[in-house]
């Protein structure tokens, strides 16, 4: 036996003999919780004799007779596989007249003289031992006997007229018919009383054997082989029994129990004949195992009531009968474990958005853990619809949203403990395919490419594969692939095809495809084409009663071959004027035989058919009128159908004209009652389509023929057909009805079908008519509107769908057939349970307030139930239109309106609103409301607002740039011209002490002056230190324009803000950073 492991192993390789391990094995597993058993293991040596010396004596045979060459093989082990050959080691053709049987010899229905051979050889291959064994060859010589007399089938195998088999359940049922005769019979197989069942049955040996697989008790029965030919047949009854092996019907299985608790043990099989039942512990039969209180053995049960440690034990439960038998294990653990998880903690779930995520929680405990779901270090714990719980403590999110992301915590306790473990889900973006490859027409030699840009969520790394129709792109430098797009350099006709782009990441993957379709550069001009002209010269010759030659000069083809001549026909006595299809004749004929009918005035014409179309048609021919005849033909579509209970409509289609082959068109009409008149009924009508026959039983099957004639006689014996009188209303009820409901809105509905007498007319179904009667949630009446659901068939139940939930409703049952609907069943009550409410049926929001709203709301409209509250949940939504935190509220369901507190001033709030039963919620409606804005704020941001908005202020300020860029140019114009002028004098007539000369080293303007230097500086003087401007100080200033605004220019002198003309600077609401200096500053300072 392998060291750590049950696997003994014999090798007899290095010398021993395979039958001195002969016998039967089991192993057995043991340790100090119980032993388990294997089931017997059965070692036989593979055996492959020799063929026992014979003297074959050679067969002579008469040409017809019937031959058996019997094999007759070792017996081996495994047993061999047997197979006819000659010396040249070929198989030997077979055949429906020569062919192997199930027990290897080669049966000759009728020997020919071509069997004449002296190697007929059997040979056996034994499989296991790869060993071929050969029999002696075998002599057959068939001599002739002038004449060969034929011979009725006889049964060669299997003997008798009958016999038996036994097969087990689940195996293969081969049974075996072959017959001799001449000429070789064919075989055919039924079963009495039954159909050979569809899928499983199949014929071998050119349907000498019958193979039916996987068979059940059901295929058990007679089955019959009917050998037949020419002269007669032959039949063999086959009495077939299928027996059982045990087979599970519940196995038992282990359990894991906590002190103290109960449990059961079932082990039940079946079989045929039925199997025994025994039960052992630990290997040891049960009856002479350690006795334990707790056990208590019931047949095919073990009950343990209240058990302990020491109860645990392997039971094994054995099932046999005389053809096998199963052996089971089961191990009963009494344990008292507190809850373990086996998830790794903090383990990451990574999933695509609006796709499920499935959280797992695997934990282990005795007693079983209750397990529960939390989201949050400090949630609540999870409920609703939006989750699924699992048995195994998987916790599903059907959907998961970007909301769904976060940490979630398992908690498994039982009553010896508690233990959690959190895991951790993120949710993905979607990868998205935002511009697909489309569709391109190329020229040859051309260049084409395709796009394929993607969108994916920035966590994930997503690969980029490019197919063609589905398969790999050619290893072809002219395809380059690039980030986004796929470039075809040079395209051939070989690059037709799909491409497609596959967008992979770690959790999804996307694909579009396009098709690009490769043409040739435009063609030169080519030959016209065009229809053929139309045939001419039409000539009747060879006229006889039933035919003539038509013969005709072809047109013009046109550039394109003719290909088809068609041929049509006009009926002047019949259809004048009209043109009907004779025949097609190829385009190289130009004469055809045609076929006539009698009592026709026939002329013809002819089409020529080119590639491009059809010609116009010929001229007539000649016109030829043949001679009358009998009618060829009976009317068809003959129907016998009434139209009241005591009478029988005979309907047909009337022969035309074409086909009445003659003057004096009339119908012969007959009839009798199915099974009742021997004698037929007729009357000869006129050339009409309807006969009526009255006084007929309601709804009784006729045969009904109709016949034509003429003045020259009749047309041949029509065939008949079934029909039925009219039919009656249904005389009864169907009974027992019955109502399942299903849920608040599905209910279904069974009935007994009537007695088929009773329906007195073709069955058409079953109708159900069911009405609401009230409303259990408003206990009003109503209109009553009753529906109608049809059932087709003889059915016995149907589905009642669309109901509405907490109602109450009646229904019956009517059955149908042609004529009507049958009286109704008793009217039959049934309720549907609660659902889920609609939507309120409104909701208001009122009477806003800094800090408050009013919300009003009406009840729904289907409340499906009684209500039992209200859900509000709300959230602000900020100028960006983001959604700020979700409030929950729980209102009692007999309010009406709600004042809600406390909320922020001047905020929009969007609501929603939902009712809820006993079952849950339903859908919900939404509402958005905003509180008033604080008055005192808006005032000020309006004047803030107003002077930015003012066209005169806008216009200003583009001057004012204007104005300082010209001054820049001018500035750098003097400057380069080299004109420097002395400011010294300039600085001392100032005494301004602010005032500093501007250096060339700062990137300043230094010595720069014109005729105005001079000039006190009284408009124009820097401004003090505290950056402000006095207004009496400027009367050419900006600020009178102001309104307190702070305001800059950009770095190109465009204005984006407001001056101010106050004393001490105010900073903007929302922008304290405006430290621009005023105009005058900037004009100043290049002074």
């Amino acid at each position: 036996m392998k060291p750590n492991s049950g696997t003994l192993v014999i090798n007899i390789m290095n010398g021993g003999k395979a039958e001195a391990y002969e016998g039967v094995y089991q192993c057995t597993a043991r340790n100090e919780r119980g032993a388990a058993i294997s089931n017997n293991i059965v070692i036989r040596p593979s055996r492959s004799p020799l063929w026992t010396k014979e003297r074959l004596e050679p067969n002579q045979v008469r040409e017809g007779d019937s031959l058996v060459l019997h094999c007759r093989p070792p017996v081996g082990l495994p047993p061999p596989i047997i197979f006819w050959m000659d010396n040249a080691f070929q198989r030997l053709p077979q055949s429906e007249r020569v062919s192997q049987g199930l027990n290897g010899d080669l049966y000759f229905s009728n020997v020919q003289p071509e069997d004449t051979r002296e190697d007929y050889i059997c040979y056996a291959r034994f499989n296991h031992t790869q060993t071929i064994q050969q029999k002696q060859p075998i002599s057959v010589k068939v001599f002739s006997t002038k004449p060969v007399t034929e011979r009725q089938p006889v049964l060669l195998t299997p003997t008798g007229s009958t016999s038996t088999k036994v097969e087990l359940r689940g195996s293969v049922l081969l049974l075996e018919c072959i017959a001799a005769g001449l000429p070789t019979p064919a075989i055919h197989w039924i079963k009495e009383g039954g159909e050979l069942p569809d899928n499983r049955t199949f014929f071998e040996n050119f349907k000498k054997t019958l193979k039916i697989i996987d068979v059940s008790e059901a295929d058990s029965g007679n089955y019959k082989c009917i050998a037949r030919n020419i002269l007669g047949s032959a039949h063999h009854v086959i009495s077939v029994t299928v027996k059982a092996a045990p087979y599970w019907i519940t196995a038992p299985r282990n359990l894991v129990l906590s002190p103290g608790e109960d449990g059961t043990l079932i082990c039940r099989a079946n079989g045929n004949p039925k199997p025994n039942i025994s039960w052992l512990a630990n290997g040891v039969p049960i009856a002479i195992a350690p006795e334990d209180p707790s056990r208590k053995v019931d047949g095919d049960t073990i009950i343990f009531s209240h058990v302990q440690e020491r109860s645990s034990a392997v039971y094994q439960c054995n099932a046999s009968n005389e053809y096998g038998y199963l052996l089971a294990n089961a191990f009963v653990n009494v344990l008292a474990e507190p809850p373990r998880i086996l998830t790794p903690a903090n383990k990451l779930y990574q999933v695509i958005a609006d796709s499920p995520a499935l959280l797992d929680c695997a934990y282990f405990g005795s007693p079983k853990p209750e397990i529960e779901w939390f989201k949050g270090v400090k949630g609540s714990i999870l409920r609703g619809n939006e989750y699924i719980f699992h048995d195994n403590g998987t916790l599903e999110i059907p959907v998961a949203q970007k909301d769904s992301a976060g940490t979630y915590t398992c908690v498994a306790r039982n009553e010896l403990g508690k233990i959690q473990n959190e895991v951790q889900l993120e949710v993905k973006d979607p990868t998205m395919i935002i511009k697909q490859p489309e569709y391109k027409v190329i020229q040859r030699y051309g260049q084409v490419s395709f796009e394929c840009i993607i969108k994916y969520d920035s966590t994930l790394l997503p690969t980029v594969i490019w197919l063609k129709d589905n398969d790999e792109l050619p290893d072809d430098e002219r395809f380059l692939v690039g980030k986004d797009n796929l470039t075809i350099m040079n395209v051939t006709d070989k690059d037709d095809g799909t491409y497609t782009c596959i967008v992979n990441t770690t959790l999804d993957s996307v694909s579009a495809s396009a098709v690009l379709t490769v043409v040739a550069a435009p063609p030169t001009p080519a030959i016209i084409y065009a229809r053929p002209n139309p045939p001419f010269d039409l000539e009747l010759t060879g006229q006889l009663e039933r035919s003539v030659e038509l013969s005709w000069v072809p047109g013009d083809d046109n550039n394109s071959p003719i290909t088809t001549f068609v041929i049509e026909y006009e009926d002047g006595l019949h259809e004048p004027g009209v043109w009907h299809y004779q025949t097609e004749v190829p385009g190289t004929q130009t004469t055809v035989q045609l076929k006539l009918s009698p009592y026709v005035n026939y002329s013809f014409r002819v089409i020529a058919v080119n590639e491009i179309g059809r010609s116009q048609p010929s001229e007539p021919s000649e016109q030829y009128l043949t001679k009358s005849a009998k009618p060829d033909e009976n009317p068809s579509n003959v129907q016998g159908i009434g139209s009241e209970p005591d009478n029988l409509v005979i309907t047909w289609e009337s022969l035309t004209g074409f086909q009445s082959n003659g003057p004096g068109l009339q119908y012969k009409v007959s009839w009798r009652q199915k099974d009742v008149d021997d004698e037929w009924t007729s009357v000869i009508v006129a050339n009409v389509s309807k006969y009526i026959v009255s006084g007929t039983p309601t709804f009784a099957p006729y045969e009904v023929k109709v016949q034509a004639l003429n003045d020259l006689g009749y047309a041949p014996e029509p065939s008949e057909v079934i029909g039925h009188s009219g039919e009656d209303l249904p005389m009864v009820a169907p009974g027992n009805v019955q109502v399942h409901v299903v849920n608040s809105t599905l209910a279904k509905v069974h009935w007994d079908p009537v007695p088929l007498k009773t329906v007195r007319g073709h069955l058409q179904g079953y109708k159900v008519y069911y009405w609401k009667v009230q409303s259990l949630s408003r206990r009003s009446r109503r209109h009553v509107e009753k529906k109608i659901l049809t059932f087709r068939g003889n059915k016995t139940f149907g589905m009642l769908p669309g109901l509405e939930p907490y109602s109450s409703y009646k229904l019956n049952v009517r059955v149908v057939n042609g004529k009507g609907e049958g009286p109704a069943s008793p009217d039959k009550v049934f309720k549907t349970p609660e659902g889920v409410p609609s939507s309120p049926s409104f909701l208001k929001i009122t009477n806003p307030t800094l800090d408050s709203l009013t919300l009003e709301w009406g009840s729904p409209t289907h409340p499906n139930g009684v209500l039992t509250s209200y859900i509000l949940k709300f959230q602000p939504i900020n100028n960006t239109h983001e959604l700020g935190p979700l409030v929950e509220i729980r209102i009692p369901a007999n309010e009406s309106t709600l004042i809600l507190k406390n909320l922020n001033y001047s905020t929009r709030y969007k609501f929603y609103f939902n009712a809820q039963t006993s079952v849950g919620s339903g859908s919900q409606i939404t509402e958005e409301a905003v509180t008033i804005m604080d008055e005192g704020k808006m005032a000020m941001a309006s004047r803030q607002v107003d002077i930015a908005t003012q066209g005169w202020f806008i216009g200003l300020m583009c001057a004012v740039a204007l104005l300082i860029l010209i001054l820049l140019i001018v500035c750098f114009i003097r400057r380069n011209k080299g004109g420097k002028y002395p400011v010294k004098e300039k600085e001392d007539a100032h005494a301004d002490p602010e005032i500093q000369p501007m250096k060339e080293d700062d990137g300043t303007f230094g010595e720069y002056s014109d005729a105005e230097d001079h000039k006190p500086l009284k408009k124009g003087s820097r401004t003090p230190s505290d950056r402000t401007v006095k207004k009496e100080d400027s009367d050419d200033s900006l600020v009178d324009y102001g309104e307190g605004v702070n305001g800059q220019f950009n770095e190109d002198g465009s204005f984006i803000g407001q001056y101010s003309g106050k004393k001490e600077k105010e900073p903007a609401e929302g922008n304290e950073s405006s430290e621009a200096p005023s105009p005058v500053n900037a004009m100043n300072s290049f002074v």
